[in-house]
């Protein structure tokens, strides 16, 4: 396959997930078909299906962009400089916005993401994964400064983002906007001084 092909063939690809996620929010994920995105593009079913091979990949490739473009800023976040607290705070602040902007307040697209929660895609589990090394990384990165003390870091990053869970699962951040319970900087704050080395808490 040529460079060209290659680059017409992800281009095509882009375009078809592009669509599909524009019609998830206009008339929702259960009711949107593949003939629905193929009108959209001015081809058939069939030539969809060259680049998709079922309507399930074509909703994982459309997680898959959203969920990448939160990582993507989480790993901007994990590389910045500065001190691991700060920027701890920031990337959980940050999980917590963009997962809130892309499903919470849409009714649509977050109908999609209940029925990838509950079908248990592997693009979710690889995302969850992902966050949860990022996190680790800023945690690590923290006790190699010494800001943090834990033995474990990636039990750390387990602790802290099962802490967070409220404020970084779509369903969750949905279900408790107006329950009462602890503010997410509050949360953070509990998580932060759980890793800070023990002679450095206040009383």
């Amino acid at each position: 396959m040529t460079l060209v092909s290659e680059h017409i063939e992800s281009d095509t690809r882009e375009r078809i997930l592009a669509v599909a996620e524009r019609l998830f929010r206009q008339i929702g994920y259960q009711k949107t078909t593949v003939a629905d995105i193929a009108k959209e593009l001015r081809m058939s079913p069939a030539n969809v299906y060259r680049f998709f091979d079922s309507k399930k990949a074509i909703h994982e490739g459309v997680a898959r962009t959203l969920m990448g473009e939160v990582e993507v800023e989480a790993q901007r976040i994990a590389r910045a400089p500065g001190p691991a607290a700060t920027r701890l705070r920031d990337l959980m602040k940050t999980i917590n916005r963009m997962n809130t902007e892309r499903y919470v307040g849409d009714s649509k697209l977050h109908e999609m993401v209940e029925i990838a929660m509950q079908e248990d895609w592997g693009v979710c589990v690889a995302h969850m994964e992902m966050i949860a090394s990022t996190v680790g990384q800023v945690i690590g990165q923290g006790v190699a400064s010494g800001e943090f003390e834990t033995p474990d870091v990636q039990l750390a990053s387990l602790c802290a983002c099962t802490a967070m869970m409220r404020f970084f699962h779509p369903q969750m951040i949905a279900q408790c906007a107006v329950k009462p319970g602890p503010t997410i900087d509050q949360m953070i704050d509990f998580v932060i001084a759980g890793l800070s080395p023990r002679g450095n808490l206040t009383n």
